[in-house]
């Protein structure tokens, strides 16, 4: 068979498989359909939390950002695992012991504010909303590669596929859904791997192989492929180039960024009690250690097939995977020197970029963007990023089942996220914004009304942000995890282990940390990309680490705020001395 026909077997064996626990389990009250009525088991959990936080930026891209990045893309691999690890120690145990629905459920209760609840729902949305643009690209990526249709398409099967299940099985129906999602993303990911790894080094575990010799030469990878960069003008693929600050800083907002991103945080309020979320926790890291570990070596071996396949090669005996991608738009070249061969070097191929395709004359198509007179290097390649993984099968000339497997995996870990994503939206507008807040009388019928119709609406605004995504899938995403960091973290840490932090001093915190994160973002990547470089960064720190900024000043704001006004409520505090009660 095809690659496109095993693409499409594989990919609607798992959505009908999507589909059917949906059916099965259609969730049929507000405590099923925003925390699973609290029966999930630890393993399950563990596995569905596993799922839910290795998005398409996990799956997809990370492996992309470090293949091209070196030793400093491996800010985003210690990032998000420290992450999970504060997130499972500092936070869960005691946001599962409150024992609520959402995260500005504990915020707006915690802090006795309706103010409080409506800024937590509005930095929520935005840091979810910023998050799923990443996942929804990701399925566009891959629809538009493996079954030949357009990004934007691939897009509008992808919503149509999550709200089908987000809407009938609420977060009963996506708990199991994710646990088959993990299932198949990972074996998607383990398998390439472990098959790469043989060819290359002759290990069959890819945590080692990467540092082993090669196969055919008495030389260790990592070492073969400095020599490789070097050679044709790049930097060593083992040094870094960023600046300690910046490197601290985006390491640092990634970690506190997920200990605040909520579609994670629900996941704790889903088991029976607290031990439970405990153990979930635990099981958990392991399921994401998997694939964690596993990343670095795939990093390594797409970088390195890459350039052994095509550097220096005539375009004419170009390997089929590379104009498979050109077609699409995901990889472009052009023949500065007019020699024929396709050639790396430093610097961007084109300025801008925006390639699409090249025709079948060889000349660019009328959606792409190249001005000659920006032209920065004697670059001739503009890959994406976000292909190394999905391509790495096809560049290793692995057999097409494999590659098929790669594209449900893919799938599946972009599709997880998005969900879980889209449901905490939901249920803080249905339950926060709604039931909390405008409508405190609604009927319990009419609440997941309004939870299913709000799915509806984010499904919408996701595809949008899919089909004009703002970056590339893991850039979009430290975005997110940058906005959360500077928002949500310091109101629920200071919620927990303080009691002098008040309702003026967490609102205003907030505020503060949301109004810098956004603007800084928006100013450097939207209003001003031209100036996006470490000479103009505030203090050399990139918009990917600015959130760790935002989140001192988000608990300097709040810490003064307090202290100059009303002291909390002794209710308050005995809430609190109950949820950090062992």
């Amino acid at each position: 068979m095809s690659i496109q026909s095993l693409t499409y077997l594989f990919v609607g064996i798992s959505f009908g498989l999507y589909v059917f626990i949906a059916i099965k389990s259609r969730a049929g009250s507000t405590n099923e359909f925003y925390i699973a009525g609290k029966g999930v088991h630890p393993i399950a959990n563990g596995m569905a939390t596993a799922a839910d936080w290795m998005s398409a930026a996990s799956f997809i891209s990370m492996a992309g950002l470090i293949s091209f990045m070196g030793r400093d893309g491996a800010v985003y691999l210690m990032g998000w695992t420290g992450g999970y690890v504060l997130l499972a120690l500092l936070l869960a145990p005691y946001l599962r012991k409150f024992g609520q629905y959402t995260v500005p459920d504990f915020i707006g209760t915690r802090y006795y504010s309706t103010t409080a609840r409506v800024v937590a729902v509005i930095c929520l949305i935005i840091v979810s909303f910023t998050y799923v643009a990443g996942q929804m690209r990701g399925v566009g990526i891959v629809f538009s590669r493996f079954l030949e249709v357009e990004i934007e398409l691939g897009v509008i099967i992808g919503m149509g596929i999550v709200f089908f299940y987000a809407v009938l099985g609420g977060m009963k129906g996506i708990t199991y859904t994710q646990v088959a999602q993990y299932c198949v993303l990972i074996f998607a990911y383990l398998v390439p791997a472990i098959f790469i790894s043989i060819l290359i080094t002759g290990n069959p575990i890819p945590q080692f192989g990467f540092g082993d010799r090669l196969i055919d030469q008495d030389i260790y990878l990592l070492e073969k492929l400095d020599l490789i960069m070097s050679d044709i003008g790049f930097q060593p693929y083992t040094s870094g180039l960023k600046e300690t600050i910046d490197v601290f800083c985006i390491t640092a907002a990634l970690m506190l960024g997920t200990a605040g991103l909520p579609h994670v945080i629900v996941r704790f309020f889903t088991v029976p009690d607290v031990a439970s979320a405990r153990r979930s926790a635990g099981y958990a890291l392991i399921f994401i250690a998997i694939l964690y570990t596993t990343a670095p070596a795939v990093s390594s071996f797409a970088r390195y097939n890459l350039f052994e396949s095509t550097h220096n090669v005539s375009y004419q005996q170009a390997p089929e995977w590379f104009k498979n991608w050109e077609d699409i738009g995901l990889i472009a070249w052009r023949d500065k020197n007019n020699d024929g061969l396709i050639q790396y070097a430093p610097g961007n191929a084109f300025d801008p970029v925006k390639p699409k395709y090249l025709d079948s004359n060889g000349e660019f198509g009328e959606r792409i963007i190249v001005n000659n007179s920006q032209v920065s290097s004697n670059n001739e390649v503009y890959i994406d990023r976000d292909i190394m993984v999905l391509a790495n099968p096809e560049i290793a000339e692995l057999p097409p089942w494999v590659i098929a497997l790669v594209a449900a995996g893919a799938l599946a870990a972009a599709l997880s996220t998005a969900a879980g994503l889209l449901l905490v939206i939901s249920a803080s507008v249905s339950h926060d914004l709604i039931k909390k807040t405008l409508a405190t009388n609604i009927s319990e019928k009419k609440e997941l009304f309004y939870a299913r119709f709000s799915v509806f609406i984010a499904v919408i605004i996701a595809g949008l942000f899919g089909i004009y995504p703002p970056g590339f899938v893991a850039q979009v995403v430290a975005f997110a995890f940058g906005l959360a960091a500077a928002t949500l973290f310091p109101a629920l840490l200071l919620g927990i282990f303080t009691k002098s932090i008040n309702k003026e001093g967490a609102v205003s915190g907030m505020l503060a940390g949301l109004i810098f994160t956004l603007g800084y973002i928006v100013y450097f990547k939207f209003l001003n990309p031209e100036m996006n470089s470490s000479l103009n960064w505030l203090w050399g720190i990139s918009p990917e680490g600015i959130g760790t900024i935002g989140m001192l000043i988000n608990i300097f704001v709040s810490i003064m705020v307090s202290k100059f006004t009303s002291k909390i409520p002794y209710e308050i505090e005995e809430l609190i001395d109950n949820i950090r009660q062992p």
